[in-house]
């Protein structure tokens, strides 16, 4: 029988296509709970819950949060008046969105203008490993090679050569990226093996969940202190341009 109404199935579809697009065009987070259990694409709420999956997780710390910068790598003056704690994982999508998207601008306005430095840690989820783990074990491989600055130019060439979901790339692809930025290939390859930088990488998996950093990415922003830990407020997932700003601006003032 004929009708002006789509069929149930087919509205089904059109229902689901339509919530898919809403998550790509308004920015998102890929989220955990604890190690094991299934990835949730949110729509820029930290509080979603899956269906039937009861978090074990504590609540997540209200207003500011004190996060430190540990040892990790910096982007752009160390004495910056504003620190950007990022958390991440080479195997997000929303995470190579960010960094496609919304990084230059704030590396252009800010970072290269000496008002914010960018600190860059480790968040690899347990349903992106093991290539998550592994390519932020590499990254810090490439940073024994020339410091911060070999580390960013190693952490970008992931993020650019990534197809994300957890199979985005190979280690013999970690092994290219390497030898194409000049790198030692037999040092870089004898780190990677080891997994020298495996207990760097759970410290910092940690230090996230106890910053209430539910999922990738997730960024605090605060006035930098000479002990290393800052007041930073949050902002989850990959937000627009503008939510940086804001928050950035505020603390410049």
């Amino acid at each position: 029988m004929n009708s002006k109404f789509p069929s149930i199935p087919l509205a089904i579809l059109i229902g689901a296509g339509l919530i898919s697009l809403s998550i790509l065009i308004s920015g998102g987070v890929v989220k955990f709970k604890k190690p094991g259990t299934s990835a949730i694409l949110s729509q820029n709420n930290p509080n979603q819950q899956a269906p039937n999956q009861p978090s074990s997780a504590p609540p997540e710390p209200q207003g500011p949060v004190k996060v430190s910068i540990d040892d990790d790598p910096v982007l752009g003056d160390k004495n910056a008046l504003v620190t950007l704690i990022e958390f991440s994982d080479y195997e997000c999508p929303f995470c190579k969105r960010h960094y496609s998207q919304t990084l230059p601008q704030i590396k252009k306005d800010y970072i290269d203008t000496g008002k914010v430095k960018m600190i860059f840690r480790d968040l690899p989820l347990s349903f992106h490993d093991p290539m998550a783990t592994t390519e932020a074990i590499a990254a810090n491989c490439a940073r024994d090679q020339g410091g911060d600055a070999s580390y960013f130019k190693y952490h970008d060439e992931i993020f650019k050569r990534t197809a994300s979901n957890g199979n985005g790339l190979t280690k013999d692809v970690l092994y290219t990226i390497a030898s194409d930025l000049g790198f030692n290939s037999v040092n870089f390859k004898a780190c990677l093996d080891s997994e020298k930088y495996k207990d760097e990488v759970q410290k910092d998996l940690a230090d996230a969940q106890n910053a209430g950093a539910s999922g990738t990415p997730s960024f605090f922003i605060g006035k930098s202190a000479s002990s290393g830990i800052i007041e930073g407020t949050k902002i989850v997932g990959a937000q627009p341009y503008s939510a940086f700003q804001t928050a950035i601006d505020g603390l410049l003032k």
